[in-house]
Order: C-alpha cells, then sequence, then structure tokens
C-alpha cells in the first residue's frame, strides 16, 4: 500500500472512531436526558462489568463449574458481600485477594 493509501485509511480509521463519541456529545449537549434514561444510563457500567465478570467466575476449562474446586467463585461471594456493604472499591479488591491468596497457601486449590 502506498503512502496516500495509508494516509486514507488513517483518516478513515480517525472518523470511524471519533464520530460515535463526538455525535451524542454535539446531540446532547444543550439537553437534558429524561429521568428515566439518565437513571437506565446509570446501571450500564455494572451491567457491562457483570457481563465480563461472569464468565470467569462461572467457567473453568470452558465448562460451567459451581463446586467446591472454583476457587474465584467463591471467594467472590464474601468480595460481594464486602462490595455492598462497605462500597469499597479499594476494600472489596483487597477481600477478593486476601481469600484467592489464602485459599492457595492454606488449603492449596486454584
Amino acid at each position: 500500500m502506498d503512502q496516500r493509501g495509508v494516509l486514507i485509511t488513517m483518516l478513515g480509521m480517525l472518523v470511524v472512531t471519533y464520530l460515535p463519541r463526538v455525535l451524542p456529545l454535539w446531540v446532547f449537549a444543550s439537553r437534558s436526558l429524561p429521568p428515566h434514561v439518565a437513571t437506565w444510563l446509570r446501571f450500564v457500567p455494572v451491567a457491562v462489568l457483570a457481563a465480563m465478570l461472569l464468565p470467569s467466575l462461572v467457567l473453568v476449562e470452558g465448562r460451567p463449574s459451581f463446586g467446591f474446586d472454583n476457587l474465584f467463585l467463591w471467594a467472590a461471594i464474601p468480595t460481594f458481600v464486602v462490595a455492598w456493604k462497605t462500597r469499597s472499591l479499594f476494600g472489596s479488591v483487597i477481600v477478593g485477594m486476601v481469600l484467592v491468596a489464602g485459599a492457595r497457601f492454606v488449603i492449596g486449590i486454584g
């Protein structure tokens, strides 16, 4: 590919990545969202995080595993409780790390 083709490709990539991010800002900058839409948008990050996290908690080697040998699933339960009660990301991460490290050290699983 020549230099012109590379430049056109780069400009095209810039447009298709930049426009979807800027268009909503331009459209909604002077407007306020309806309350139900604003409430719904607050749950999007939680839903995305749950969708990314769930497979790593319940799948072991590509198969569902809910047994006692699934260390990450069992460590996640008290970690979720700590996150829910304290609303502390740092505290939740520490609890999860301590539980996994402790189980690996004491019990020797995982």
